[in-house]
């Protein structure tokens, strides 16, 4: 396993760069001639051995690469008969032995006949820093942008040589400002002029990252004079800079939040306007829907395993079917024989919750169950120095899709005409011909179903288990209450706003406690506005 990992690295160093075309004698011959620097890493101790790895460096050819690992790895043994050195792995009663340079095998040793060539750990980080150096000149940019880094977290003076080497012949525009940032941080753990260092430093505060600062800050220990003063301006811009960006980070983590409360709220904010009911069953609305999620993935998982990336497309309109099919059943079985009585309707709703978990647990187990992310659900991406996740990307756009079809539902169909004329003044509704029984049924299956599709969002941030919905029904009920009761475009806004002031509690109070500051905020809230923030408008509301 060692020669066949050390052959792939040396064939994709040498291959990368090695002119294509070239004649295989006179490839040969260079690497002969590099053969004379290998052997001497067998001689003097530790001090020439690391100036001889210094040596192969300057050449520039990837080739020495195995050997320097190997002798970074403790497996570079040298014969004592000649003095030729070898990459030795233990074979029966000796080593078998392979060349350093072509990696083709050289023979067996008896462990009499050949020496391990010793290293120290100040040797060890100088030859990690040197493969670093090797492969600054690779063709492959993703290549070249790893040893840059590495160069920037080693803070190796002996790499600024290498680096301008690199940049002299760098052409892509972002592994040039990663080579130049690492060179910069080469060079104030340097001993080089201070007006070098007051550029890396200028290099270093445009960079403006937490890496940048760490540098920066080590810097200043040790500086005096105009590079102390330009090291601390340094740092306080890129403190106030990186301030930005985490107040950015916490809006962006509020969003995301304020997005998945959306999902789950906005079916509620439809029952409990329409009907006036306080429906605790609603939670389990979600995790129906999310369960519904497990099960498509693994039907797909086991017939159709290259449909796995469409899998939510396929679940999402069976999770709405399905809770809404269960929401219907609900309140014609049950909620229907309660209206005017929200104590024993919030009561019923809360019996009917227990027994929802109780058959998912009989059917599906207590343990939480394996949802995965699609392939383009999947990993993140860097915007500024902000870091944001597809999956919560894509619920966040998700979110914003069912508010406006929900929209577009309530003012452009016929039904929601009725849902609205329902919503405002039933009895008027009533008398003009709407069937306001089959409206209530209707409307509690619409949210039911939206809150079905809200937990195949929610199953892929989030644990798939009987109590899913247990953990967003206070958080929904606070929603609608603060953006007010049936207003959709309250609740938009009420989750956006709890979200956000949620996230940005969180790193001063932490999370349980952020929670109840901003409950005792929405109870003091609903003291002024009891209709919360957008009241809806109608004779009965206001009667």
């Amino acid at each position: 396993m060692y020669l066949l990992r050390r052959l792939a690295i040396a064939i994709g160093l040498f291959l990368c760069c090695t002119a294509p075309g070239l004649h295989p004698a006179l490839a040969q011959d260079g690497l002969e001639a590099l053969r004379p620097l290998v052997n001497e890493l067998a001689k003097g101790k530790f001090k020439e051995t690391e100036q001889q790895v210094a040596a192969l460096v300057a050449t520039g050819d990837p080739a020495v690469a195995p050997a320097l690992e190997a002798l970074g790895a403790g497996d570079l043994f040298f014969r004592k008969s000649d003095g030729a050195v070898f990459i030795a792995e233990k074979a029966g009663k000796g080593y078998a032995l392979t060349d350093p340079l072509t990696l083709e095998p050289a023979g067996e040793a008896g462990r009499r006949e050949v020496s391990k060539i010793k290293v120290n750990n100040r040797l060890r980080r100088t030859i990690r820093a040197a493969l670093g150096s090797l492969t600054l000149m690779a063709p492959d940019p993703d290549v070249r942008r790893a040893a840059a880094e590495a160069i920037f977290k080693a803070k190796d003076p002996d790499s600024i040589e290498a680096l301008d080497a690199a940049l002299a012949q760098e052409t892509d525009p972002r592994v040039q400002t990663v080579m130049e940032q690492a060179r910069a941080a080469a060079v104030l753990n340097s001993d080089l002029d201070d007006s070098v260092k007051l550029n890396a430093i200028q290099t270093l505060e445009d960079k403006a990252s937490r890496e940048a600062l760490s540098v920066l800050i080590g810097a200043q220990a040790t500086a005096s004079g105009a590079v102390l003063d330009a090291a601390t301006t340094a740092i306080e811009r890129i403190n106030k800079s990186l301030a930005m960006w985490d107040a950015a980070q916490n809006v962006w983590y509020g969003v995301s939040l304020g997005s998945v409360l959306l999902l789950a709220a906005i079916g509620l904010a439809i029952t409990f306007g329409v009907m006036g009911v306080i429906n605790m069953a609603h939670g389990e609305m979600v995790m129906i829907g999310a369960y519904v999620t497990f099960v498509v993935q693994e039907l797909i998982r086991s017939s159709a395993p290259g449909l796995f990336d469409y899998s939510l497309f396929i679940a999402l309109p069976l999770a709405f079917l399905t809770a809404g099919a269960i929401g219907i059943g609900i309140e014609r079985g049950v909620i229907r024989f309660l209206y005017g009585r929200p104590l024993e309707t919030l009561l019923a709703t809360w019996g009917i919750s227990l027994i929802l978990q109780q058959a998912v647990r009989s059917i599906f187990g207590p343990t939480n169950r394996e949802v995965g992310n699609p392939e383009w659900m999947s990993g993140a991406f860097e915007l500024g120095h902000m870091t944001i996740t597809y999956n919560r990307m894509w619920i966040v756009l998700f979110a914003i899709l069912v508010f406006a079809g929900l929209i577009l539902v309530l003012k452009k169909t016929p039904f929601g005409l009725y849902t609205r004329a329902v919503t405002q003044n039933r009895r008027m509704a009533a008398s003009m011909g709407i069937r306001t029984p089959w409206i209530d049924a209707l409307t509690f299956g619409l949210g039911s179903g939206i809150a079905g599709i809200a937990g195949v969002a929610l199953s892929q941030i989030d644990n798939v288990s009987p109590n899913l919905g247990q953990g967003y029904i206070i958080d929904s009920f606070m929603v609608v209450v603060f953006g007010g009761v049936g207003n959709l475009w309250g609740t938009l806004v009420g989750a956006m706003t709890l979200g956000i002031v949620n996230k940005f509690l969180e790193p001063y109070a932490g999370a349980v406690l952020g929670k109840i500051l901003v409950l005792v905020f929405i109870i003091l809230f609903i003291q002024k506005r009891p209709r919360g923030l957008f009241a809806l408008k109608g004779r009965a509301v206001e009667a």
